[in-house]
């Protein structure tokens, strides 16, 4: 799939950078210099040095947002110092920062709170849905109905898939997948529109709520995180005054900075909430989501899972009495393995390894087959919603087939002579012992990992003790199943996790090879199917520290540790021998540009000025009123150089950096004056800092929303109190290697290249992350990885 095509057939609608340009610029700017009664650009400070007049980024400006294709822009993490800002912070007082500090730690208690409640709410409904659709095929089979109840199955299933698809298809498309891969770009400072809105969240929500019970092989897991983050980021918008939510201390949180601390908290919050593992929420918020990391940060995470934890153990306790219909005990995922006997070997760590490098080979092997997978149904997704409903028709009718008729294919196996009657066969929804077409006194093994929830198959896979449960062609056969349905489902227009389609399928094989060494091992068959769940896991998802502290928090065994950690990273090296991680590549597969914590060696050939692009708009720091009007419709640069030049400085000089947004507020106040003179003191009393505030959800003022007249073109605008006067900047010498590192620890949006020597303009030229894109580096300089090698 060709994401740089499709950005640059639409890259005149999209916003971007201040290294991306629009095609026909260069004669339409000559244009309007030629009418202003000019020949010469630098007359009217659009000037642009003449290293950069051919150089252009055409990296693609958009990128694909679950199921959406959408254009994308930075965040603004850098700290702006302009003068209104500056006054600002010196007007604060100790109560209102007082305030401020309390109020980031009540909104990180309410998106524990929130968080927790969602989390509730889906398993609730999940369990008692799917509760409902398994009792009714199980007494239809009891009966001997055996087609009503392929029947029962197929159209429940097909009604709640097909309710999920239309939710994502026609409300929310970006609500589709797991969307910890969208939540880690933000993260990493990269916003669209719709990665976080309330119509996201209220689509992961009740889809994921139909998927999972609709017997998709996916999780609930992976879109608890999205939902997280989507609570922290409604929570985070800073007020809003059509609801009339306007409480002077919420202004404090229109920044990407404050949304992106919340951001963190509700993935972490997320993480919480799917397994009940709160210190494995901040680890994974640490090692795997955020791209910046402060120790305020993890006391915050810390207090955030820890509330959710707090909120998840009240309602289990609640629903312990039977007043939650079919939600109990089992309704939020825990896997007790304790019971099991924990001594080990020698034999059994060779065993381990073994587990470890057939969960590498398997892990890498499932990503490669994934990414393929996404490529072709993304070419379907794109004719149009109806064909994502279809889609997810057809997946599920075959889920349901393999789900009801594979059953078939299993031997009816006697029960255990020391289990009671009303244990074998299971009566109820779950249990190991599902009878299906077996007569009474036997069970049917295949049956009851296929016709059960997710959790309550992993359960039984997990479960100690019971070594000869399942036999060796069952487990095969589950495991090829299972791990071709996931690689099917995940893709399709339903919010999706990757969780648990890979601990099923990882302890299906784990456990497969518990069953083959018997008594070779003192291991129980169980505790192999959990080794085998976090070898699968590190071989996909590439992560160590939080993967074995969620585990051990899922299955209660701290006894486990060493072993968990040794086939976690194994695993871990064997598959990242062959690709990378599979959240790592759908962020790329989906055209995100995702700057990663290093740089590529091919950088330290460069330098910063060989990538910067154009054109370079700059701004006198008294500008005229249709320089900037013009400038503003001609690119789509969010960032602008203000240069002062005599008489107001002996030289010219770099002033600073302006943003596009606060142009717009500043335009739209109209402070303009005839004459070319400096009125940054009637600016300051005619603005306040909250003016220049981000507005939530992408609400900001628009230039399609400004109404300059004529005359107010030929005026002037006093640009300096608005002024970033502290941008990062760079020498144009420094190793391109080095400025990206300096660009990511930062967190920036723009960073300033300025000339070595005196006497040439004060500024090269400005990097923003798409110039350090590998296909813009490579697009301009292909010799360079060769010359590295």
């Amino acid at each position: 799939m060709d994401h740089g095509s499709r950005g640059d057939r639409e890259e005149n609608d999209i916003e971007v950078e201040g290294g991306g340009h629009n095609g026909s610029f260069e004669s339409e700017r000559r244009t309007f210099v030629e009418r202003m009664g000019s020949g010469t650009l630098e007359d009217h400070n659009l000037r642009e040095p003449l290293l950069l007049k051919c150089r252009t980024n055409t990296t693609s400006q958009i990128a694909i947002v679950g199921a959406n294709i959408c254009p994308i822009e930075s965040l603004d993490y850098e700290i702006v110092e302009n003068e209104l800002f500056k006054q600002d912070w010196r007007a604060r007082r100790k109560v209102e920062i007082f305030q401020y500090v309390v109020l980031k730690w009540t909104l990180a208690l309410l998106i524990g709170v929130l968080t927790g409640l969602a989390a509730v709410f889906c398993n609730f409904f999940v369990e008692n849905i799917a509760g409902f659709k398994l009792l009714l095929i199980n007494n239809l089979m009891l009966n001997d109905r055996h087609f009503m109840g392929f029947v029962a199955n197929t159209s429940i299933n097909l009604g709640l898939a097909i309710l999920a698809a239309i939710l994502c298809a026609y409300i929310a498309p970006a609500a589709a997948g797991s969307g910890i891969p969208e939540v880690k770009a933000y993260l990493n400072g990269i916003d669209a529109h719709s990665i976080l809105a309330p119509s996201t969240l209220f689509v992961k929500i009740f889809g994921s709520i139909f998927g999972v019970a609709a017997g998709f092989v996916v999780g609930k897991e992976g879109p608890m995180v999205h939902t997280g983050a989507c609570i922290a980021n409604l929570l985070g918008q800073g007020g809003s005054k059509k609801y009339h939510l306007t409480w002077r201390w919420l202004r404090y949180f229109k920044n990407d900075r404050d949304r992106r601390d919340l951001i963190t908290c509700g993935a972490a919050a997320g993480v919480a909430g799917a397994f009940r593992a709160p210190v494995g929420g901040v680890l994974f918020a640490l090692e795997e989501a955020a791209s910046w990391w402060r120790s305020a940060l993890l006391w915050r995470t810390f207090f955030t899972t820890a509330v959710v934890a707090v909120v998840l153990r009240g309602f289990i306790e609640f629903c312990r009495s039977g007043r939650c219909g079919l939600f109990g005990q089992g309704g939020l995922i825990m896997f007790d393995v304790n019971s099991a006997k924990n001594s080990y070997s020698s034999a059994d760590l060779l065993a381990v390894i073994f587990l470890g490098i057939i969960g590498g080979i398997f892990g890498s092997f499932y990503n490669y087959l994934v990414d393929k997978v996404l490529r072709t149904y993304s070419i379907i997704n794109e004719r149009g919603p109806i064909f994502k409903v279809l889609l997810v028709a057809a997946v599920s009718l075959l889920t349901s087939c393999c789900s009801y008729g594979l059953p078939w294919l299993s031997h009816c196996i006697p029960c255990p002579s020391y289990l009671e009657a009303d244990r074998c066969p299971t009566v109820g929804r779950s249990g190991n012992y599902k009878n299906f077409q077996c007569p009474a006194g036997n069970y049917n093994d295949l049956a009851s990992l296929f016709l059960n929830t997710n959790d309550d198959a992993i359960r039984n896979l997990f479960s100690s003790g019971t070594s000869k449960e399942f036999h060796f062609s069952t487990l095969l056969v589950f495991f090829v199943a299972i791990y071709c349905l996931g690689i099917i489902t995940y893709g399709i227009a339903v919010p999706s996790g990757l969780f648990i389609p890979v601990i099923l399928a990882g302890a299906s094989y784990g456990r497969l090879v518990g069953n083959l060494l018997g008594a070779l091992s003192d291991l129980d068959a169980g505790l192999f199917a959990l080794l085998g769940a976090a070898s699968f896991l590190g071989g996909t998802m590439r992560m160590t520290v939080s993967l074995c502290v969620i585990l051990l928090e899922l299955t209660n065994n701290l006894l486990m540790l060493p072993l968990v950690m040794l086939v976690l990273l194994i695993s871990k090296t064997v598959a990242d021998s062959f690709n990378q991680g599979v959240y790592d590549q759908i962020v790329k597969l989906k055209g995100l540009p995702y700057l990663e914590a290093h740089a590529e060696p091919y950088m330290k050939n460069l330098v910063a000025s060989d990538v910067v692009s154009g054109p370079l708009i700059t701004f006198s720091g008294v500008e005229k009123v249709g320089n900037i009007m013009h400038a503003l419709r001609l690119t789509r640069h969010n960032g602008f150089p203000v240069i002062d030049e005599p008489p107001l400085t002996p030289a010219p000089e770099l002033c600073g950096l302006v943003l596009r947004a606060h142009l717009l507020v500043l335009l739209k106040g109209k402070k303009f004056t005839k004459q070319k003179t400096m009125t940054g003191s009637d600016i300051m009393r005619r603005f306040k800092a909250h003016d220049f505030a981000k507005a939530g959800s992408g609400k900001g003022i628009k230039l399609e929303d400004l109404d300059i007249k004529e005359e107010e073109m030929e005026m002037f605008v006093d640009l300096h109190p608005i002024t970033n006067t502290s941008p990062y900047t760079v020498v144009e010498t420094m190793s391109l290697a080095k400025a990206a590192v300096l660009f990511r620890q930062l967190a920036l949006r723009h960073l300033c290249v300025v000339p070595k020597t005196p006497g040439r303009p004060p500024i090269v030229g400005i990097l923003t992350r798409h110039d350090f894109m590998p296909e813009h580096v490579l697009g301009l300089y292909p010799h360079v990885v060769n010359r590295h090698k």
